[in-house]
């Protein structure tokens, strides 16, 4: 009888700690912001300089399609949005996300930036490149000088768009702060990082619907939060947004997520205390 009982302790002892040991460990994870998926991630108040959250900050990661934010900045600094360009020939075979450019199009600054921005269109990136430097590949020097004098000291661009390319090329989660700080002060890079859909229209009338790719902006939770996603195999899911509290403008950047949408949810509302 007392080498039963002693059975049953035993058996009792090990199923507790097989339930049990993994919600401690669990719980001592998230605790610890461990279980966020994220490689590498940034939350912080960039009205009051402080840093509610941070993993990884200066890991070199894929920028993916955040690359666009430096895109976007450049395009803003040196072009007007009325300005009419024309798309080259060297759009074609370009991977997607894209609009199917065509050569000799013709679209307004302002166009190709919706597109570039809400559908992520990589074929956009490189006609806005050449308009502003020639060739992507002096879009692209003038994309590094900039990030540099942002004070993004570990980043290097090779494309207009993150799309993979045989050359190495990286951020990190600090760095893409600073350049997105730097380019929300942009009234139209605002506005746009907001809109859901949006309709674009080429000097020829084909006429061109986009979505953005932030499903933030589809979801129901009580804030938004505005940014620019990315994407691809090397990289994982990759994000850059800002939300306020208050008056203050808080920026988020998130790179190698499996779980992109959790991470950044879970993050704002336990680091930020902002209930989402």
């Amino acid at each position: 009888m007392k080498i039963f009982r002693s059975c049953l302790w035993i058996t009792a002892v090990i199923l507790a700690a097989t339930f049990i040991a993994p919600e401690v460990a669990l719980a001592k994870k998230r605790k610890s912001g461990g279980w966020v998926s994220a490689r590498a991630a940034i939350f912080s108040n960039s009205t009051a300089a402080k840093r509610y959250y941070g993993k990884n900050v200066n890991m070199r990661v894929p920028p993916a399609s955040t690359t666009k934010v430096m895109t976007a900045l450049l395009v803003l600094e040196r072009l007007p949005l009325d300005q009419v360009v024309t798309v080259s020939p060297r759009v074609v075979g370009i991977q997607p996300t894209i609009i199917n450019l065509r050569p000799g199009e013709k679209f307004t600054v302002r166009d190709l930036l919706f597109a570039l921005l809400m559908n992520s269109a990589n074929d956009a990136s490189v006609v806005l490149a050449e308009a502003v430097a020639g060739s992507e590949w002096e879009f692209v020097q003038l994309m590094n000088r900039r990030a540099k004098e942002l004070g993004a000291k570990n980043t290097k661009f090779v494309n207009s768009n993150g799309l993979p390319s045989r050359y190495s090329q990286y951020t990190t989660p600090y760095d893409m702060y600073l350049m997105f700080r730097e380019t929300i002060k942009n009234d139209f890079f605002r506005k746009t990082i907001k809109l859901r859909y949006h309709q674009i229209t080429s000097l020829g009338g084909r006429q061109v619907l986009l979505k953005s790719h932030n499903k933030i902006l589809l979801t129901n939770w009580k804030q938004k939060i505005y940014g620019k996603t990315g994407y691809t195999r090397a990289a994982q899911s990759c994000f850059v947004g800002y939300i306020m509290k208050g008056n203050d403008i808080c920026i988020i950047a998130v790179f190698g997520c499996s779980k992109r949408w959790q991470d950044i949810k879970y993050i704002v509302e336990r680091y930020g205390g902002i209930d989402l």
